[in-house]
């Protein structure tokens, strides 16, 4: 199938050649930060799952930075720096740092996306930068405190139509944490939620949902906690269709071809 694929493929460049008609140029990647480290998660596993299941989804170049730090004090020295984000289309945050409460640190980090600089938010981030203050909490559009054991999560989509889950379905995770929610913030749009049974009482909450932070697209999801997950073809599938619609290129043009879900 490949071979033919291929062939295919020359085919169609050789007529456009004897057509005088010229392929369109290949669009440069999007430059995505991935900012990975903290407590609680084999980061050192997962930054090269999501590196390699985004860029063989999506024309996107993916950057990591990782610290091997496993505290949940966990501290990036990029995020010192007032022009951080700078030359990034996206940064994902994945890290794992509830201990972190400098305002000031956390507020230099917002002041990026402030500006303008999409984000998506992988699971732990969600616990991140608690500061006393709704800053970290505005910024994804919805406040959570913690968790309950590790179980099967069946993740159901919404019915209202939206550009990320079009063509996706839900599905039931292995074990998984279902992250609560104390507040779901006027800005965000719920896109998915997560039941999870703990002897005999289901919980109910939202897992996926997109954020309006002051015009800035945010793509958040709680899910994400163990290997198994994030390696799953239909979590990566959600994570890089959330990652292109926070850029605005949610379409054939940045979607690779073959990919999973891909329109």
């Amino acid at each position: 199938m490949r071979s033919l694929i291929r062939f295919l493929g020359m085919a169609s460049l050789t007529l456009l050649a004897s057509l005088g008609v010229t392929p369109a140029a290949p669009v440069p990647p999007l430059k995505a930060l991935l900012i990975c480290g903290g407590c609680c998660h084999d980061y050192a596993a997962q930054k090269d799952l999501l590196k390699q299941g985004i860029e063989s989804r999506a024309v996107v170049q993916v950057d990591i930075v990782y610290s091997p730090d496993q505290t949940t004090a966990t501290r990036f020295a990029m995020y010192e720096k007032p022009d951080w984000a700078k030359g990034y289309d996206v940064v994902i945050h994945d890290e794992c740092t509830s201990d972190v409460k400098d305002l000031a640190y956390v507020r230099n980090i917002l002041a990026a996306h402030q500006s303008g600089v999409p984000a998506v938010n992988l699971h732990c981030a969600m616990h991140c930068y608690r500061t006393g203050t709704d800053d970290w909490f505005k910024f994804l559009g919805l406040q959570s405190s913690g968790h309950g054991a590790q179980r099967p999560i069946s993740v159901s989509l919404v019915t209202t139509p939206h550009p990320i889950t079009d063509g996706l379905s839900g599905w039931t995770t292995g074990n998984e944490e279902l992250y609560n929610n104390v507040k779901v913030f006027d800005t965000a749009t719920p896109l998915a939620r997560g039941q999870q049974e703990t002897d005999g009482k289901v919980s109910d909450y939202v897992v996926v949902w997109v954020n309006n932070y002051g015009g800035t697209r945010v793509f958040n999801t709680t899910l994400g906690h163990n290997n198994r997950l994030v390696a799953d073809p239909r979590y990566l599938d959600l994570v890089t269709r959330g990652l292109l619609w926070s850029c605005d290129k949610l379409n054939a043009t940045y979607l690779k071809p073959f990919a999973t879900g891909a329109k």
